[in-house]
């Protein structure tokens, strides 16, 4: 019998026992039932781990099988991360794009233009251009989700021993992982080859740590590597539901009348890799989607550009426009069926069903509503999402984002923000990996009141003394080494603590999970105190030359909370003592009473080394008593086995011992900045964008590295610190702060030298006051009138928050940098995550939109390819909607001189090639490829980024400026030759005032027209442009021709009937000459208005585009730009841009 329960409340796994785990949801629900013979066994060296595997007789049925439960997404440990598989695509994309309102809209008239009442189009003006945008967009969809998921489809189906494919694992099966292979099911540890059960594992691909972690198998556990064992293996797990905590779990083991607590440190998590390890077994746990790595990757937030939210809104204004002209020309089709059509119903009657001049304007409306569709513009979409790829590209190709240190190139990994790039207001960074290279070098450090680190003197030798010691340490005070070498016993003790206190590995080879604590022991064995192997129970050194081993008798992890971790060892004497490492403000008040006077002196020591921008931490011991170890323990056991509040438990025991602590001294490790760290934040800061720094190191610390990557500087006014533990306190420092901000701002006026930085200090609870929400106003008005905001011990949480504040008040678009797990937090809240792919693993990156190397390639991300695909999308748009108007609009002026008929100016084919054609590519490679400036001035010039920040290049003004310009080129497109033909006649004396002659005039005059003005527009032009620019007007006259050609008549006689009327037409030179004066009145007054804008009043954005077109013109531009902008305009700009 199956049990289906709404939600699963614990999960109960029992070994080897398949029919048992199939009466539970989980376990049906994640792979269809096939019928598994009951005489197939396992092989020998999976024995117990009831898999079926099928044979020659029955593979046809595994295979239809397995093709069905596929098409179901019905699977065992299968991750299906792709959106599509070859059945689903095309409904499922379909309805995808059809969610699109422009989509739906052109769905609906290709619909209306099957009715022939209605209809004066043929349906493939509708289709052909609806067609080709569905099979873009789709071909790019499936492109997308192939490459997307090929990465999980090679780490997800890896071969069992038993040849066996990992998608069918099932819960309760035990399976053997062996060296380097991928953890693809959260397993319990049953057994290791390793001693006492132990296993290593490297876990960047689910938390971005790169270096290696250990876990245990429960004791009980541990001898049950021999087969036979596994495979009688019977034992049932209780445990918590699947949930997405990576550093948590909570289980019991049953087995044999006994019951076993279960932690994190016995699990191996899927995306784990085994490492230095030969094998080990396991039981699934989790398995498919309810892996903690799957439970993880939710849905990521969708983000959308201001441009796009611009566009959608813009849209629906247009529809709302061509409602209108809808309604204005229905009815004038009524008042004219009324008051003329009804004249002509002798012999020219109402088409069945109409029957009155209502009606007839009802046809009417929903008839201009398909005539003048295209004023909606069908490909503007896929049109972006290709520039936005191409823009990607850019990205990716850029060699002077790539980074040969380490051999990453700059990764664009999202193409919907490419020019939200180059519109960034507030950037907030990370401090260490992200400003500085989190390579940790022990530096200075604090001994029983007495510092030692003086970098004056020259570097120390350690050969001599310590053959065992790390050739590339340095340290540069030899009275240390003095004091080592003496016996002094506090020397050894803060050794000895550095060389015990630690989470690190394999002896010589040191793998510490942070950077931080593999400085320290290397440190420590470089002074003599040598880390050289670990066990569950012991720890082995080497202290100067001789070789001890301690008895490991708890680990008091560190976690964010406590901000310590703390070590009881027995000694070869037998003594019992607590080593512990952490922050200085949790470890201090641990202190015993009697370490005032040394406490008062080690925290000036803290407070010099952050001055000097070290990373620093405080060490402390205590000794044990056996009583009270015993009592102790047997707390700290009852609180590991508790089911309930488990954490909290541990907690409080971890607090009960770690009390009344004797001060060793301190540590400071330097982690210097990355390359060209000042440089860029001075860049940036020109180019009016502000920057935050968050981390969690204290406020000394942050403030000198502050003033080290020059975010502070020395004429800045006054440096705020927002440090009140009260709310009463924190709000009076911000209104403080926010009047003394004011004030200097009044007094400063206009002026740049003004300069004003806020640092906040939130370590406790009390302390984040400043973002609660009756505070958040105050907090971001006065962050905001600051020049430079640095926010010292945040939480990652703490830092998302920060970034909301900055959304929800300033509506400003922020961007997010960093490069460890604790950032994706900040990453994914902002507008923009950056990610650093740096010595914290790829956590960030995976979080990221962007990805690179190092901090100062962010300078070029933005200033580069952030304001040139700003840029480019702008003039993208301007032009895309300014061609559509001017071609559209000419059928409403023509409405009025045709009865309001429905009749089209152009013939359907040139209807249908304008948008896919003949206009199509030149505005794509104007999209892609434009510049104003090259890359260098953009660099040199900052100011030229500020455009972007204020929307200035489009906008709903310029939006309008655009509609005003396509709707001047209609008239002029419509009037010039309408007026000009009426009464020219050919050289024979034949009238050339008939419909086709005027068509061809209008759609030639139309295409000369955009091309001259795209030609305007283009202020960068390269082969491609010229090609499809002039290729474009070329095709346009090769379709035009062919078209009117005897050839297609006689192969089409039903569909051309205009036969050689173009090249009539084209022969007349009255019609050059209207196409020619249409043309110069629609161009001369853009460019007079350019001329004016650019000498009358210009900006950064104008005055570098007009810079560059003095520089770059070419062609038409170039002859049209020296007639009215003149040697003065040039002249004064190239002296302006030198």
């Amino acid at each position: 019998m199956t049990h289906f329960v709404s939600a699963e409340e614990e999960r109960r796994v029992r070994a080897n026992d398949r029919e048992y785990n199939e009466k539970f949801q989980y376990a049906v629900r994640q792979f269809p039932s096939l019928p598994v013979p009951k005489s197939h066994s396992l092989s020998l060296k999976v024995r117990g781990c009831s898999i079926f595997k099928p044979t020659n007789g029955n593979i046809v049925k595994v295979f239809i099988c397995f093709f069905f439960f596929c098409l179901l997404l019905i699977q065992s440990n299968c991750i299906m991360t792709s959106k599509y598989n070859i059945v689903t695509f095309l409904p499922v994309n379909l309805f995808e794009q059809f969610q699109e309102v422009a989509n739906t809209y052109f769905l609906f008239l290709l619909i209306l233009q099957l009715i022939p009442q209605i209809s004066s189009l043929s349906w493939f003006t509708t289709i052909v251009p609806l067609a080709l945008v569905l099979s873009i967009t789709a071909v790019k969809d499936a492109t997308d989700d192939y490459v997307s998921s090929f990465f999980f489809l090679r780490n997800t189906y890896l071969i069992l021993l038993q040849n066996e494919k990992w998608m069918n694992v099932r819960v309760g099966d035990i399976i053997k992982l062996e060296n380097n292979q991928f953890v693809a099911a959260d397993l319990l540890l049953l057994s290791s080859s390793e001693p006492h059960g132990l296993c290593y594992i490297e876990t960047a691909e689910l938390d971005g740590e790169t270096n290696m972690k250990v876990r245990q198998s429960v004791s009980v556990t541990s001898e049950l590597g021999d087969q036979n064992n596994l495979a009688s293996f019977d034992g049932e797990v209780v445990c918590e539901p699947p949930n997405n905590k990576l550093d948590r779990f909570c289980g019991t083991l049953y087995w044999r009348d006994k019951k076993y607590n279960l932690t994190n440190q016995n699990m191996l998590l899927r995306g784990c890799v085994l490492r230095n390890t030969e094998a080990c077994y396991g039981l699934v746990i989790f398995a498919g989607p309810d892996t903690k790595l799957m439970q993880n990757s939710g849905r990521t937030k969708f983000k959308r550009t201001s441009i796009d939210r611009l566009m959608n809104t813009l849209v629906l204004w247009i529809f709302g426009f061509l409602v209108c002209m809808g309604v204005i020309l229905a009815v004038g089709n009524a008042v004219w069926e009324r008051e003329v059509g009804s004249l002509f119903q002798s012999y020219l009657p109402w088409d069945p069903p109409v029957d009155n001049f209502l009606f007839s304007a009802f046809l009417s409306f929903w008839s201009y509503v398909i005539i003048l569709n295209t004023v909606v513009p069908i490909s503007l979409y896929v049109s972006v999402e290709v520039i936005r790829l191409g823009h990607s590209y850019f990205i990716n190709w850029d060699q002077q984002m790539f980074c040969s240190q380490c051999n990453t190139a700059a990764e664009a990994r999202t193409t919907t923000l490419n020019e939200e790039l180059g519109q960034v207001e507030y950037i907030f960074s990370d401090k260490t990996g992200t400003l500085t290279q989190n390579i940790m070098s022990f530096n200075k450090c604090s001994i029983n009141g007495q510092t030692y680190g003086d970098r004056h003197l020259s570097r120390l030798d350690f050969t001599p003394f310590n053959p065992l010691a790390d050739q590339d340490f340095c340290f540069y005070d030899d009275t240390l080494l003095e004091s080592v070498k003496v016996g002094d016993s506090h020397t050894h003790e803060f050794f000895r603590l550095l060389s015990l206190c630690h989470t690190v590995m394999r002896e010589l080879v040191y793998k510490a999970q942070s950077p931080d604590e593999g400085a320290l022991v290397t440190a420590a064995r470089n002074f003599g105190f040598v880390f050289r192997s670990r066990t569950p129970g012991t720890i082995t050194t080497t202290e100067m030359g001789r070789p001890v081993t301690y008895i490991l008798l708890a680990i008091l992890d560190f976690n964010n909370i406590r901000k310590r971790m703390s070590v009881i060892v027995r000694n070869p004497e037998g003594r019992i003592r607590l080593y512990c490492k952490g922050a200085d403000t949790v470890l201090l008040e641990r202190l015993h009473p009697c370490n005032q006077e040394l406490m008062n002196i080690t925290s000036d020591h803290l407070n010099e080394y952050a001055a000097d921008g070290l990373r620093t931490l405080a060490l402390a011991y205590r000794d044990v008593s056996e009583d009270e170890w015993e009592t102790w323990s047997e707390s700290h056991r009852c609180a590991d086995k508790a089911t309930n509040c488990r954490d909290d438990r541990l907690a409080a025991a971890y607090e009960e011992i770690e009390q009344d602590m004797m001060l060793l001294g301190a540590t400071a490790i330097e982690d210097k900045l990355q390359e060209g760290v000042p440089e860029t934040i001075a860049v940036l800061s020109l180019a009016n964008i502000k920057i935050w720094v968050l981390t969690g190191d204290k406020q000394e610390t942050a403030v000198n590295i502050g003033y080290s990557c020059k975010m502070l500087t020395d004429d800045m006014t006054e440096v705020f610190i927002i440090s009140g533990h009260t709310v009463q306190s924190v709000r009076q420092e911000l209104r403080s702060g926010h009047r003394s901000g004011q004030l200097h701002v009044r007094l400063s006026g206009v002026s740049v030298s003004l300069h004003l930085g806020i640092h906040t200090d939130k370590e406790h609870s009390g302390q984040a006051h400043a973002l609660e929400a009756d505070m958040e106003t105050e907090f971001v008005s006065t962050a905001c009138a600051c020049k430079a905001v640095i926010c010292c011990r945040v939480t990652p949480l703490q830092k998302a928050q920060v970034v909301e504040l900055i959304k929800k008040h300033k509506k400003a678009v922020t961007l997010a940098i960093g490069d460890g797990a604790n950032d994706v937090s900040m990453i994914k809240s902002a507008h923009i995550g950056v990610g650093i792919s740096g010595q914290e693993g790829i956590q960030a990156v995976l979080a990221s939109d962007y990805s690179f190397a190092q901090f100062r390639f962010l300078q070029r991300l933005l200033l580069v390819h952030g304001r040139w695909s700003y840029l480019r999308m702008c003039r993208f748009l301007c032009y895309f909607f300014y061609k559509n108007f001017a071609f559209t609009m000419v059928h409403f002026w023509f409405g009025f001189f045709c009865g309001f008929s429905a009749q089209t100016v152009y013939d359907q084919y040139f209807i249908t090639l304008y948008n896919i054609v003949y206009t199509s590519l030149p505005v794509l490679a104007m999209g892609i490829f434009d510049q104003d400036v090259p890359d260098k001035r953009s660099l040199e010039y900052p100011k030229l980024y500020e455009p972007g920040q204020l929307n200035l290049l489009f906008n709903k003004r310029e939006f309008f400026i655009c509609i005003a310009q396509g709707i001047y080129t209609s008239v002029v497109l419509f009037f010039v030759p309408f007026a000009v033909l009426s009464d020219a006649t050919q050289s024979t004396g034949v009238p050339l005032a008939d419909y086709q002659t005027f068509a061809v005039t209008t759609a030639t005059a139309l295409v000369i027209v955009v091309s001259v003005q795209i030609a305007l527009d283009t202020g960068f032009w390269t082969v491609i442009n010229h090609v499809f620019v002039w290729g474009s007007l070329g095709s346009y006259f090769t379709i035009m021709f062919a078209l009117h050609s005897q050839t297609l008549f006689r192969i089409f006689p039903n569909q051309f009937h205009f036969v050689g009327s173009a090249q009539s037409t084209l022969l007349q030179p009255v019609v050059w000459l209207t196409i020619a004066l249409a043309t110069a009145i629609c161009i001369v007054p853009v460019l007079a208005f350019r001329f004016l804008k650019v000498d009358l009043k210009p900006h950064a954005s104008l005055t570098s585009w007009a810079s560059n077109s003095s520089r770059c013109q070419r062609g038409v531009k170039k002859f049209f730009f020296d007639i009215f902008v003149g040697l003065r305009v040039s002249l004064q700009i190239k002296l302006m841009w030198g």
